[in-house]
């Protein structure tokens, strides 16, 4: 077990959140110091049975998302389970849940009667589209949000079908929100003395992720459209074959786009009119992929990212998830961790350097060893 201090030693959450977007909000707390209480109800976390894989009972989608917290079963539903979790808050710091629109209210311990009994609590809520409005109180999932928000409209190929991402990156990236909601409010709360409110929807981050199609509708007026790997903006910024399968170039300026010409053996297309700066490479971008096609296609990959990279040209080969986890460069980030002999997890992408994050606990299962 690691001894340092972590950023948030002496910070105490209580999590009653379930699925993703809470418990990855309140795992990023954890792994930096915060003492994570989880509860859940007697059904338990519905993540627990998203699988195969599973172990000793529990699916992956749950462990991946809730090492460094404690675990405990309450029924909030009844009196004596809302008195339990009230005893436990009297010296919270942070309460974080994700239950439907007014469930808290109707059980008499919605922010309202909290922020009276507890003013120094700071109360995350995370939702799928926020208390009111339109759609306020629906339930809302990654995938759904994703539709919804126009993500799927700009994923995927040109001639094929919106596409959901594949990761569940709405709801991440609204646990990563919620995360940095909470410490804006601690940090408030030192000046101030009192708690607040904070909140963090799923459609809030959709919507805030569609840079640049937003950036470029507000300019042009013109819907954006998929593009497949390549970007609307940028020219090449695509995926391209080679001998021995795909790699990924990144060329985000002149300097880089006359380095990848210099490198691949054709220098005369940094000066060939069409692809004399990006906005030309990209009008001309149709012209530009057949060229380069055709001369990445003669390559070795590892040995073509090697070229590029001594010559300063942003690329990677597309990998699978397997050969990224075991890439020497994760090992080297450190973001590939173990607790003990039975948990292995994706570590923090947060590094300090003083108080680094600390991997102390696996998963609770307070359901170990119960019918």
């Amino acid at each position: 077990m690691n001894s340092i201090a972590g950023a948030l030693e002496g910070v105490k959450v209580v999590d009653l959140s379930r699925v993703l977007g809470g418990p990855f909000c309140t795992q990023i707390l954890g792994d930096h110091g915060a003492r994570v209480l989880k509860i859940e109800p007697p059904s338990g976390d519905e993540t627990r049975t998203w699988g195969p894989p599973f172990a000793d009972g529990v699916a992956s989608y749950f462990l991946g998302v809730n090492r460094n917290k404690t675990g405990l079963v309450l029924d909030l539903s009844q009196p004596a389970g809302r008195e339990a979790l009230l005893g436990h808050l009297q010296d919270a710091d942070v309460l974080v849940e994700n239950f439907k629109t007014g469930t808290m209210e109707k059980w008499g311990i919605g922010f309202d009667v909290l922020r009276t009994r507890l003013p120094r609590l700071i109360h995350c809520r995370i939702s799928g589209f926020g208390a009111d409005g339109p759609l306020g109180g629906l339930p809302g999932y990654d995938a759904a949000i994703q539709a919804l928000s126009g993500i799927m409209s700009v994923n995927g190929e040109p001639a094929g079908d919106p596409l959901r991402v594949g990761v569940p990156v709405v709801d991440m990236v609204c646990g990563m929100n919620a995360a940095l909601g909470i410490l804006m409010a601690l940090h408030e709360r030192a000046r101030s003395g009192l708690g607040q409110f904070v909140e963090a929807s799923l459609y809030d981050s959709a919507l805030s992720l569609l840079h640049p199609h937003a950036a470029n509708f507000f300019l042009n007026g013109r819907s954006p459209g998929r593009t497949g790997n390549a970007h609307p903006n940028i020219y090449p910024y695509d995926a391209f074959e080679t001998t021995n399968g795909p790699i990924f170039l990144a060329v985000g300026n002149d300097r880089q786009f006359a380095a990848l010409c210099d490198r691949i053996g054709a220098p005369f297309l940094a000066v060939d009119p069409r692809f004399a700066n990006n906005a030309e490479r990209s009008t001309h971008r149709d012209a530009l992929k057949q060229v380069l096609e055709e001369r990445l296609g003669k390559f070795d990959r590892e040995e073509l990212a090697k070229r590029l990279h001594e010559g300063g040209v942003p690329c990677a080969p597309v990998l699978t998830v397997p050969q990224a986890l075991h890439h020497p460069h994760t090992e080297h980030r450190q973001m590939v961790v173990r607790i003990a002999d039975s948990y292995i997890g994706v570590g923090s992408p947060i590094k300090l350097s003083r108080t680094p994050a600390t991997y102390r606990l696996v998963p609770p299962n307070p359901f170990r060893g119960k019918d």
